[in-house]
């Protein structure tokens, strides 16, 4: 009836700790680490120096899109009064600021 007859394999290992199979796991966080996180890391922290940098007539560039000159600076409440026409002034939250073009390079 049967051709062939039917062997009981041998099992690999039995509940052990397979450190090889971590290794693919491993790699792929470090790989994301050196270049998405870390990265990102950099761009933030350079972006809040810049914050922190900001003077009077500096040009700076808003997260809506609105570019004006910077007149006024209140350190005490985060904030900076941006002329962007003439005549117009609004207040504009420091973190709401994403360029900055110092008064230099007009």
């Amino acid at each position: 009836m049967f051709s062939t007859p039917a062997y009981a394999q041998v099992g690999g290992s039995v509940g052990g700790f397979d450190l090889m199979a971590l290794a693919p796991l491993v790699l792929i966080f470090v790989v994301f680490y050196f270049l998405l996180i870390r990265p990102q890391q950099k761009r933030a922290k350079e972006h809040k120096e810049l914050l922190t940098k900001i003077q009077r007539n500096d040009r700076v560039v808003t997260t809506g899109g609105l570019i004006g000159k910077v007149a006024k600076v209140h350190d005490e409440r985060d904030e900076l009064e941006v002329d962007i026409a003439e005549g117009v002034r609004v207040h504009v939250r420091r973190s709401m600021i994403s360029d900055v073009s110092s008064k230099g390079s007009d």
